[in-house]
């Protein structure tokens, strides 16, 4: 399993320690759908380049965005790109994602798309989330590997850390920072949900119960496992979401520091 970590330039210093297979998470959709950078090590070279669509003004022709990618592959050595986008289905970014398979692919670059916009593209990688509050994680794998082929699915690695009320018709949780997350854990009796590939605990305050769902370095790798089972061979995972985990994902790395 070829697992990527993903970091932003002020911690490419700490990324390195652990791995060569980078995510640089450096890019952005700027006014007029131009490329905004944030500035790189000059020698840097190598890597995947990640996208972002976070407060992303509207993009009328995508092609110029497109060509502003491949000449960044093309001179920073980048394998591909990354669309980190996490905000809901946008027609004008639908787009993009077609022209920049059409752009990438014929020159030799990879792309990974999220699942949102999977209908709209035909070869390029799919990424998949593993963070689920339901279902069965297996059976989500299998349903994507059977729909995109493995060799097509990226693992979008995401660390779960959530806290739901009791009950939760709507299934919306309340995402926990991992301080947040061990000051509600202390005395409390965890269980691992084979389901969901996560561990859980229930608390009861002021009359209020709540179930938490979180992810720990045990879980992480059993889902890395369970894909590699099913022949999905790549994942990527976000540094600060990582922080804490770095040696138990990256066993090598540990190995050739000592």
């Amino acid at each position: 399993m070829q697992l990527y970590l993903a970091a932003t330039p002020d911690r490419l210093d700490t990324a390195r320690q652990y791995t060569r297979h980078l995510v640089h998470v450096a890019c952005r959709i700027g006014e007029g759908g131009q490329l905004f950078s944030c500035p790189l090590p000059p020698r840097l070279r190598g890597g995947l380049l990640a996208l972002s669509d976070k407060n992303a003004p509207p993009v009328p022709r995508p092609m110029p965005l497109c060509r502003e990618l491949l000449y960044l592959c093309s001179q920073r050595r980048f394998s591909g790109v990354v669309l980190d986008f996490e905000q809901p289905y946008r027609k004008d970014l639908g787009e993009l994602c077609r022209q920049l398979e059409r752009t990438l692919l014929p020159a030799g670059y990879r792309l990974l798309v999220p699942e949102l916009y999977a209908p709209v593209i035909s070869h390029a990688n799919v990424l998949l989330c593993t963070a689920l509050s339901g279902g069965r994680l297996e059976t989500r794998m299998a349903e994507a590997a059977s729909q995109f082929s493995p060799q097509r699915i990226t693992l979008d690695l995401q660390r779960l850390a959530m806290e739901f009320p009791l009950p939760c018709p709507t299934g919306n949780g309340t995402p926990l920072s991992l301080d947040e997350l061990r000051q509600r854990m202390v005395g409390r009796p965890v269980f691992f949900s084979s389901e969901l590939c996560a561990r859980y605990f229930t608390r009861t305050q002021n009359g209020i119960t709540t179930f938490t769902l979180f992810d720990d370095g045990d879980t992480m790798a059993r889902k890395l496992s369970l894909a590699q089972d099913m022949g999905i061979e790549e994942a990527l995972i976000m540094l600060p979401e990582a922080e804490d985990l770095l040696e138990e994902l990256f066993p090598h790395a540990k190995k050739e520091r000592s």
